[in-house]
């Protein structure tokens, strides 16, 4: 029996002025959970999407088992050699049921008479089966456009886990989810190991790292740095090979201090019942006012319907001691809020564009000439500024953005907003998927809008970064506010989550 699971051997890829991947290599053994670590754009993403046979290596191969294979597609690469995949960024088809984006492109199917249809109470009935061993309790026949991130998340880790692969990639599994949530796909992962399966971590928090990791492989700039095994690595050793130096203080020393309040929120409500009810707050100038709860407390829905996104029954909202009525997006923006979301590739980002039209898109209306003529001069000025000035890792403005690993391209997003520079900028999970590195530099820029005088609102899911960024800290539990912590002092994880479980 072959030492190694799978093997990559010397992987290259590249893109249009880019270099993604130069004879990268990748081996791993059976029953272990090897960690693939690196920068955004350092190219682990591009690496597993090699091996998942979405992109066509320039040059590598590929040992299964020994045995030298050929992933041409997807499908081939589950069907043929069981290697599976959960992606960082969801493709679900919302408007499908549970049960239908679980078996996509692999239906089971029955005969009557003549014809052959899609045997939909097997469907059902293996996906309840297998959402029950993710421990996630949905309806099978729910439409999947009604659940959460986290949620739709876990669907796909179900799905992957239906497969029975024998190899399993998992890409920023846990981005989205709850806390019990990363405890069943951990111990989901734990009885794969028991059953021999390989699997590919890819994740930038370092505490699951240290608890499921047997291997470490980092990758910086497209390169292999090395592998090592887990029980011999630090945090510090991990960092330190990522970014090529030392990090140290991670949450930026806070030089700014709040000054009058810049928006007021009275009593709003949502159009459902079930979701924010009655919620008032405020923030301050250069504030950074942090939104903490656990799954389900509304928090995202609370800020998209402050921004024009969700229909709002009743409430008041005061920007600079004035009432404003924002019933879309553009009338926030022309209160001088802006919003970063959640889900980056479902509502974030613009696919199919540059990145100077996914950072233009929110100033093109202040930078005409003659009223109606883009001056591309002053826009090219502005988006090149930003690139530099967030080190966005890119040839060019005019690369599509899809192109960008996921972290480049929040940054993309970030830039969007600092280029149209609003007073008040909502950050919804703004260091979800992104590295430590790049997570030091996103909560520098912050401390820099903090200090020129901008509210910034952080949603944030990861708690010592609630706890490490913010000025005032409200909680919210069921579309209720249920907390606020304004004394440091009181800043500690066990309060945080009193008011997050006070129903």
């Amino acid at each position: 029996m072959a030492d190694y699971k799978l093997e990559l051997k010397g992987v290259c890829k590249s893109f249009p002025g880019v270099k993604a991947l130069d004879n990268v290599q990748l081996s791993l053994r059976p029953g272990t959970v090897h960690a693939l670590m690196g920068e955004n754009g350092a190219g682990k993403s591009t690496l597993m999407k090699c091996l998942f046979g979405i992109y066509k290596m320039d040059a590598g191969e590929v040992y299964l088992d020994g045995e030298k294979i050929v992933v041409n597609n997807p499908d081939e690469a589950m069907k043929k050699y069981g290697i599976a995949m959960v992606h960082q960024e969801l493709q679900p088809v919302p408007a499908r049921s549970v049960g239908e984006n679980m078996f996509l492109g692999r239906f089971p199917m029955k005969h009557i008479g003549p014809f052959k249809m899609i045997d939909h109470k097997t469907m059902y009935a293996e996906t309840e089966k297998w959402l029950k061993e993710v421990k996630m309790d949905f309806d099978p026949k729910a439409q999947l456009g009604t659940l959460s991130i986290g949620q739709m998340q876990s669907v796909e880790i179900a799905k992957a886990v239906s497969q029975q692969a024998k190899v399993v990639i998992f890409d920023e599994p846990t981005s989205s989810l709850s806390d019990n949530e990363v405890e069943a796909l951990f111990r989901i992962m734990n009885d794969l190991r028991d059953k021999g399966v390989a699997m590919v971590y890819i994740s930038h928090k370092m505490d699951e790292i240290k608890r499921i990791a047997d291997d470490i492989t980092v990758m910086r700039d497209g390169t292999y740095i090395g592998t090592w095994p887990a029980s011999e690595m630090t945090t510090d050793d991990i960092i330190k090979k990522m970014v090529g130096r030392e990090l140290t203080n991670v949450y930026p020393a806070r030089e700014s201090k709040p000054g009058e309040v810049i928006l007021e929120v009275k009593g709003l409500s949502s159009i459902h019942e079930k979701s924010f009810q009655n919620v008032s707050f405020s923030i301050r100038k250069g504030e950074i006012l942090g939104f903490g709860g656990l799954v389900g407390a509304q928090r995202t829905e609370l800020m998209e319907g402050l921004f024009g996104i969700r229909k709002v029954a009743s409430g008041q909202i005061f920007v600079h001691g004035k009432e404003v009525k924002i019933r879309r997006p553009a009338d926030a923006m022309k209160a001088g809020i802006g919003l970063i979301t959640e889900d980056r590739r479902g509502n974030g980002i613009f696919g199919c564009l540059s990145i100077k039209d996914n950072v233009g898109v929110a100033i093109y209306n202040k930078h005409l000439k003659a009223g109606f003529v883009l001056n591309h001069k002053v826009i090219n000025g502005i988006v090149d500024e930003n690139i530099k000035k967030l080190s966005i890792k890119t040839p060019s403005m005019k690369e599509h953005i899809s192109n960008l690993s996921g972290g480049n391209q929040q940054k993309v997003i970030v830039s969007r907003w600092l280029a149209n520079d609003p007073d008040v900028l909502i950050m919804d999970e703004p260091t979800r998927g992104i590295d430590v590195g790049a997570k030091h530099e996103i909560y520098e820029i912050m401390c820099n809008l903090a200090k020129q005088g901008k509210a910034i609102i952080m949603i944030s899911s990861e708690m010592s970064e609630l706890l490490g960024m913010s000025d005032r800290i409200y909680v919210m539990c069921n579309g209720k506010m249920t907390g606020e912590i304004t004394d440091t002092n009181d800043m500690i994880q066990e309060n945080i989550m009193s008011f997050a479980t006070k129903f």
